[in-house]
């Protein structure tokens, strides 16, 4: 427990104690259902080989507007205790592009059936450079131009650790870890640090709910968010195992947001989904955001068994 105790006071120390000032992270109003892009530790799922992807399209309408395409792979080695993973995150906006690779490790630790800890690093590279062709400058004679439009290539690590019960899912994270020089600070992603507390519910038959609460703080600003949502099952009588075949949720930032999320169970192993968000601050893009999710989940080889009728482990 000693143990236990110093590598969560760690993670929390890097949470708190590193700020960048560069652009934003990623924005993906489906990790309610896929935490991993900012919590590496959040890949322990028992028992199974795990696939998600998304793609986002922002402010449909707006030329040049964010684009983000994101895909992840993990698998859980019960008798390793650990959870290995990979994944590839682009973000085009405007005339720039980003790739993040990253590959991610996490260890769980459980004393028993009721409760686990896991801890989680992803280590890859963030990249960034300007397509020229996309520009329109004023001067096209300006050296700056061309000169500025070299790629950059940085390293890159993200830190977690994650709480679970029967009811309860409480972490802390924090990404893009390693600094990068001032010159690049204005097309380089920055330090953000999350944590959250999920209340998940699965004891009926015929339905699950989760109410979750996140706090995200990147520099001088912080996002607190909100998201309910209930999930429809069918009652098969089986004890393990996805039962779930429908789901809709609402979420609401701080910053004005709303996002409705709907998914829908093709197979007990496939899921796809689908989340549109709205703006509602004064002078802001009013023009509407939509992300199209699809998961897979399937018994590992190496599983022990399975320990939750719940997708969204």
């Amino acid at each position: 427990m000693k143990k236990i105790i110093l590598y969560l006071s760690l993670t929390i120390y890097s949470v708190v104690g590193n700020v960048l000032m560069a652009q934003s992270d990623i924005s993906m109003s489906t990790h309610w259902y896929n935490r991993a892009n900012y919590n590496p530790a959040s890949i322990a799922k028992p028992d199974y080989l795990y696939l998600f992807s998304n793609v986002r399209k922002q402010w449909v309408g707006v030329s040049g507007s964010p684009t983000v395409f994101n895909i992840q792979a993990s698998e859980y080695f019960y008798k390793m205790r650990s959870a290995f993973g990979i994944s590839l995150i682009s973000d085009n906006i405007g005339a720039t592009k980003a790739i993040n690779p990253m590959l991610t490790y996490a260890y769980r630790i459980s004393g028993n059936s009721d409760w686990s800890i896991s801890m989680g690093l992803s280590l890859g590279i963030f990249s960034r450079y300007i397509d020229n062709s996309l520009l329109e400058a004023d001067n096209v004679n300006d050296p700056y131009i061309y000169s500025s439009l070299d790629p950059i290539i940085f390293p890159d690590a993200n830190l977690g650790a994650e709480f679970q019960n029967a009811h309860f899912i409480v972490g802390v994270s924090t990404t893009h870890l390693l600094p990068t020089t001032k010159e690049y600070f204005s097309i380089s992603n920055s330090n953000h640090r999350y944590g959250y507390v999920i209340y998940k519910n699965s004891d009926s038959e015929l339905f699950n709910y989760n109410v979750g609460l996140q706090v995200v703080n990147h520099s001088a600003l912080t996002v607190i968010e909100g998201n309910a949502s209930i999930r429809i099952k069918h009652p098969t009588g089986l004890s393990v195992g996805p039962r779930e075949i429908f789901d809709i949720g609402v979420t609401y930032r701080s910053t004005s947001q709303f996002t409705l999320l709907f998914g829908l169970n093709i197979t007990p192993n496939i899921r796809v989904g689908y989340a549109i968000d709205q703006s509602f601050i004064t002078g802001y893009s009013q023009n509407t955001t939509h992300e199209i999710m699809l998961e897979f989940r399937f018994p590992s080889k190496s599983a022990q068994t399975s320990t939750s009728d719940n997708w969204y482990f």
